[in-house]
């Protein structure tokens, strides 16, 4: 096989053989390609498309490029969860421990961020005490136990998917249908997930800025699953404004424990239940997405899904006393600043990026690998889309350890905007089965 013949192949629109995908991936993994070849074929698939047959190829010769994750020690059907990324997506540390709370098994492996906030990972050391890194035999072990544990990512998975996509990083080619699901769908298969629940993020703070990618997307992502044994279910969600009203890490864990009180925001609370919903169910815990919807509901409101959130954060080191007294445990940071509003309306829009690159800029997230995180840094928006605003009004608090510039608080201020009527905010698009 010679990779210039396969290049010439898909540049007339022909479909790849799975035999010959599989010999791509392993040559290039193996550096036996160069990128230069490896780029002109990512550009034919940018331009030229894939089959489901080909894509499904794809998915799985990058998670055969790798580790594969064997979850067969942990009992009954692990359902894993994966969100394309936004702004304040605060959803994992909500939903591991409501789900486990219905007797679904939660194995999460999770990573931290790069860009506007931390990652899960980087969230859940806000908790003083908490170890992200376990063994595979005490991570199964504990969610055996207990039902769930999140932990960082380790291992050699998907090494053709790290190549490929920071070879697509500099070619252009990033935002191909069929390169984003692969790459997303091998991850998870590799990580060892039964069945998949996909959370697509669209709108300003996404990835996909409008439904129809988002809908392609998250079709092409179910369909993959499907062909390679994975039950998988698909949220198209909205990120046109952030999620929740926390951005930044430790604050995103209080407004999590909130939620699990029964009292956290509207839109966070409900893409909790909607995704939850989908993991009760494909984990075996419902007879169907109402009857998940109604057992998750109860244990808001009765106490559980809360105690299965200490006895979590107990079980992996973490002062579960945070659980009660979050304010008392997790950082604080040393500047507060309010930002008042200048008029009266009602807010008519978000900028959700702009908004997360000044949680940023406060120190809740990274510009590069090597930047420090400032775990109690970041934003608490006090109004949202389509809540009325009267001058004097504080629209967002502002937190960090080091002295909040001017243009921090004008970046925020002027991603915030109003109008003289507003409109209710959608936030669940639509949902693949």
């Amino acid at each position: 096989m010679r990779m210039i013949d396969l290049i010439e192949k898909k540049q007339h629109d022909e479909a790849l053989t799975t035999d010959e995908i599989k010999w791509m991936i392993d040559q290039y993994t193996k550096e036996v390609i160069p990128d230069y070849q490896m780029s002109a074929m990512a550009m034919a698939i940018y331009f030229k498309g894939m089959t489901e047959e080909e894509r499904s190829a794809l998915t799985m010769a990058m998670v055969e490029s790798g580790d594969q994750i064997d979850l067969s020690a942990i009992e009954g059907v692990k359902v894993d969860k994966h969100s394309t990324g936004g702004v304040g997506d605060t959803t994992t540390l909500v939903l591991a421990p409501l789900v486990a709370s219905v007797g679904v098994p939660v194995a999460k492996m999770s990573g931290r961020g790069l860009g506007h906030t931390g990652g899960t990972i980087d969230k859940l050391e806000a908790i003083p005490g908490f170890h992200v890194e376990l063994s595979q035999n005490d991570f199964a072990e504990l969610v055996n136990k207990n039902k769930v544990a999140v932990v960082g990512q380790s291992g050699n998975l998907t090494p053709a998917d790290k190549k490929l996509y920071a070879l697509r990083d500099v070619t252009g080619t990033v935002e191909s249908i069929p390169l984003i699901a692969s790459s997303i769908m091998s991850k998870k298969i590799a990580s060892g997930a039964d069945a998949i629940v996909l959370d697509v993020k669209t709108g300003a703070g996404a990835f996909m800025k409008n439904v129809e990618q988002a809908r392609e997307l998250a079709e092409t992502m179910v369909k993959i699953g499907k062909s390679v044994g994975r039950d998988t279910m698909a949220v198209i969600s909205d990120m046109s404004q952030p999620l929740g009203n926390a951005i930044g890490n430790g604050l995103e864990v209080k407004e999590a424990i909130d939620t699990l009180k029964g009292e956290g925001p509207e839109d966070l609370t409900e893409l909790c239940l909607v995704l939850g919903s989908q993991m009760a169910y494909l984990g075996g815990a419902a007879s169907s997405l109402e009857d998940a919807r109604e057992k998750l509901e109860a244990n808001l409101h009765n106490g559980k899904a809360l105690a299965a959130f200490k006895v979590f954060v107990e079980a992996q080191g973490g002062d579960a006393t945070v659980a009660d007294d979050p304010d008392g445990v997790l950082p604080a940071a040393a500047f507060t600043k309010d930002i008042i509003s200048k008029e009266n309306g009602v807010v008519s829009e978000i900028v959700a990026d702009q908004v997360g690159i000044a949680a940023m800029m406060l120190g809740a997230g990274r510009e590069t690998k090597e930047s420090e995180i400032d775990l109690s840094a970041g934003l608490y928006l006090h109004k949202k889309v389509g809540d009325k605003v009267s001058e004097g009004d504080s629209i967002a608090t502002l937190y960090s350890n080091k002295e909040i510039k001017e243009e921090v608080v004008s970046k925020v201020l002027s991603n915030i905007r109003l109008s003289e009527t507003g409109t209710e905010p959608t936030l669940i698009y639509d949902i693949i089965q």
